[in-house]
């Protein structure tokens, strides 16, 4: 099971037309470009997917429409987490599992719970879930850190909670994860700047952002990274340093619908609160799109 997960998944974007409706179509083809270039799984309703602005209903149609395109040709994640245990337990109860392969479930966020109540919070998921847990650290976003020694102890302590996404920014952080982890728990990095140095020093891949709009280079940069072809991954990562950046640089997914619909691929279209990339990041991208082809 845990070998599903090495590599590059995609934290895929929700597209939308302008009328602010989901554009099912661009997401067949999101699917199908991504696949087709060399991504490993996806990832279904995550923060870049705009999870906190789509209905309940629409997350249902989404999931089906992702899980009909990809025919079971690569593993699929779903995302289901937030600061309320007992309304994600609810969640993971009455949510259909056909075609999913493992849940990724974010440290609860606003409520700033101790480590104490992360480790309570993620063992009450653990208990009911039918399918593996991939746990998510983003401090940026939840207003707190689950520590190594928390990630850790849940590893040791839980059978099928078997990954984290680590998204704290910090690669000191990682490395005491890589040095203490159990041997088959892996840890996959939530940071696209950081992930081919978190694969090389041992990590399982990336959960990434920017790989949607360049799946077959960024693949073949953290495929190269667990064969430990140095250098060749690293002239692949400095290519993509810049488009990076400029994606994170106001809000994401801002960032990265604006880069997919300069590739052709949907509407840069985001709901509020998020509002649209300003003009000169989308003048930047432009620039980078046709550097870079």
């Amino acid at each position: 099971m845990n070998n599903l997960f090495t590599g590059v998944g995609i934290a895929i974007v929700t597209p939308f037309k302008k009328d602010l409706s989901v554009d099912y179509d661009a997401l067949i083809n999101i699917v199908n470009y991504n696949i087709e270039n060399g991504t490993d799984y996806i990832v279904i309703s995550g923060t870049t997917g705009e999870s906190v602005t789509v209905t309940s209903d629409e997350k249902v149609k989404i999931i089906n429409t992702i899980n009909e395109a990809n025919n079971n040709r690569v593993p699929l994640v779903l995302g289901i987490g937030g600061n309320n245990t007992a309304q994600v337990i609810t969640e993971i109860n009455q949510t259909n599992f056909n075609g999913i392969s493992a849940i990724l479930s974010v440290s609860p966020y606003y409520s700033k719970p101790t480590q104490e109540g992360i480790l309570a919070h993620y063992k009450a998921i653990s208990e009911i879930s039918p399918v593996p847990i991939i746990m998510y650290n983003v401090p940026g976003r939840t207003g707190s850190n689950m520590l190594p020694s928390t990630t850790l102890k849940l590893a040791r302590e839980c059978e099928n909670i078997i990954a984290v996404k680590e998204a704290a920014g910090n690669m000191a952080q990682y490395l005491w994860l890589l040095k203490d982890k159990p041997s088959d728990f892996l840890v996959i990095s939530g940071d696209d700047d950081l992930a081919l140095p978190v694969t090389l020093a041992g990590g399982s891949g990336v959960i990434s952002v920017i790989a949607q709009a360049y799946p077959k280079n960024f693949s073949r940069m953290i495929h190269l990274g667990l064969e430990r072809k140095v250098d060749e991954a690293y002239k692949l990562h400095f290519d993509f340093m810049k488009i990076i950046s400029l994606i994170f640089s106001e809000n994401n997914p801002a960032g990265i619908k604006a880069l997919l619909n300069e590739l052709g691929l949907c509407d840069k279209t985001v709901r509020l609160p998020l509002v649209e990339a300003s003009t000169n990041l989308q003048e930047g991208l432009t620039q980078f799109v046709k550097a870079y082809n």
